[in-house]
């Protein structure tokens, strides 16, 4: 800080400044108040500091010229300091606008936490006077910098949630998205999915709700089938205090209001009993909704997303579900295709999944060999993209290489061997088997070894960060023979041209969304 330091007594005020100073402030002394008054008018200061009783102008006759600015041109503290029989001096320097006072003789510990106060003071009234000249400008810099965290939170929760794992290749699911994308922008639409188990339904009604935005709006999920019907009512509207037995005593909101300004998703709404129907549509016709055991009406402010696996129209003709809240609710009605009627999605979503799983177990595969794409198109999927990811994961986790084989998938209940894991014999042999020599095809012309090894002993050091003992481990050769290798090949580089195995092998396939 900037201080200015105002005591007629010169070895009191010399003894100050010099411990001031010792702080890592700036400060400039003054043995009178008119000169400090001078000081002040041509100065920066953040704080004075100044005896109350001086000849000519007192500290108090200098709070006053400060208060009867004209314009705020000194916006500086100001902490008196006086002797004890002017205690009475110092409280109507307070009520005159002082930030502190202290008593003499001055307390190093109490100037010290004076200082510090002072300082946090004008660091605050600094960052309110940037909002206020600058508005504008600083209003725009806050909401980029806001959106920018924002962005970076919804990566990171739609990577847990399986959002990020959105694959839209075939030209039902693109007609699909563009459909969700509009519906995102008028949230007074209520909207019915439709899909078998595992298709994707609540990615899409959480894509209907973010749309690859930033938004801060709230998304409330509930299964109707996973509360029993009893439960319902108080889990969806809340209840009020004394309900009912067991209740808590403030009572507790619903996810209606839990969702208001966002989107409520209500899975499996075909599971619920037709009374329960007839309240909810209700709901939705109103806009409005009471708490349980509570007399206070409440406005619905929420999207409606409802989904179901069952076949919507059969459940209408048996009178399973009620008609006019399948009209109510189908404004926009979405049908999911399932998977294996999209087989352009399967191969895709595959390698999605893979190179997720690769980076969050620590593998090393980078590619789908053939035979096993072959395999995963031929597959139904009667589990969709739930059973496709869960295959891929599995695959990954208990399978070691660089191309994920057909052998490593294991597709399907009835598969030899679903539910039997390797032996810790056959996870050590892993390595050898996806390099295998039977495997490797040699040119029928020419073939570089020597170029061929330090391609490999590149990506192994790539692999391990440059370290050359954990890429002897890897390579299960001496380190020793190892360390010298990186120089011949140097020497040798402009000798020989290397023969790359695969263009980029770390890189992740690309994927289309």
């Amino acid at each position: 800080m900037n201080i200015l330091l105002v005591d007629d007594e010169d070895d009191s005020r010399t003894y100050m400044a010099n411990f001031i100073r010792e702080m890592g402030h700036q400060v400039t002394e003054a043995e009178n108040g008119r000169q400090a008054w001078e000081l002040l008018s041509d100065g920066d200061f953040q704080l004075l500091l100044s005896d109350i009783k001086m000849p000519g102008w007192s500290g108090l006759r200098l709070l006053q010229e400060i208060n009867h600015q004209p314009s705020p041109r000194i916006n500086c503290d100001v902490i008196l300091f006086t002797a004890y029989s002017q205690v009475q001096t110092a409280v109507e320097a307070l009520r005159l606008g002082a930030y502190d006072y202290l008593l003499k003789p001055i307390n190093i510990k109490e100037l010290v936490a004076s200082l510090e106060r002072v300082e946090e003071h004008q660091n605050l009234k600094r960052q309110n006077q940037v909002l206020t000249d600058h508005f504008q400008e600083t209003l725009e810099s806050a909401t980029q910098d806001t959106r920018r965290e924002l962005e970076q939170w919804k990566k990171a929760y739609t990577s847990v949630q399986g959002i990020s794992d959105l694959i839209v290749v075939s030209p039902s699911m693109q007609k699909l998205y563009a459909q969700a994308h509009m519906l995102h922008n008028d949230p007074s639409i209520h909207i019915l999915i439709e899909g078998e188990t595992g298709s994707g339904k609540e990615i899409l009604a959480r894509y209907i709700h973010f749309a690859g935005k930033a938004v801060t709006a709230p998304f409330i999920d509930i299964n109707c089938a996973a509360i029993p019907a009893a439960m319902f009512e108080s889990e969806l509207f809340g209840y009020e205090p004394g309900t009912f037995t067991g209740a808590l005593p403030k009572g507790q909101k619903g996810k209606l209001d839990l969702a208001q300004g966002g989107s409520l998703f209500m899975d499996e709404i075909t599971e619920l009993p037709r009374e329960l129907q007839a309240k909810l549509l209700r709901v939705f016709q109103e806009k409005e909704f009471y708490r349980m055991g509570g007399l206070k009406k409440y406005q619905l402010e929420a999207r409606i997303i409802c989904a179901t696996n069952e076949n919507i129209m059969e459940l209408l003709e048996n009178g399973s579900f009620r008609r006019d809240l399948f009209y109510r609710l189908s404004t926009a009605l979405l049908h999911i295709p399932p998977l294996r009627e999209r087989r352009e999605d399967i191969i895709p979503l595959a390698k999605s999944f893979m190179a997720r799983f690769v980076k969050e177990k620590g593998k090393s595969f980078y590619g789908i060999s053939s035979a096993a794409e072959e395999k995963l198109l031929k597959y139904d999927w009667p589990g969709n993209v739930r059973e496709l990811r869960n295959s891929l994961e599995r695959a990954v986790l208990m399978y070691d290489g660089s191309i994920l084989k057909s052998k490593h998938l294991l597709l399907g209940l009835n598969q030899p061997g679903f539910n039997q894991l390797p032996s810790v014999q056959e996870s050590a042999d892993q390595v050898s088997r996806s390099v295998s020599l039977y495997e490797f095809e040699l040119p029928e012309q020419r073939f570089p070894l020597n170029s061929f090894i330090n391609d490999i002993i590149t990506r192994a050091l790539e692999l391990n960060n440059g370290n050359i003992t954990k890429t002897a481990r890897y390579l299960d050769i001496l380190r020793r023979r190892l360390a010298y290798r990186p120089r011949k090949m140097e020497a040798e580089k402009s000798l020989t041209h290397q023969i790359p195995l695969r263009q980029n092998p770390a890189q992740p396939p690309h994927i289309i969304h």
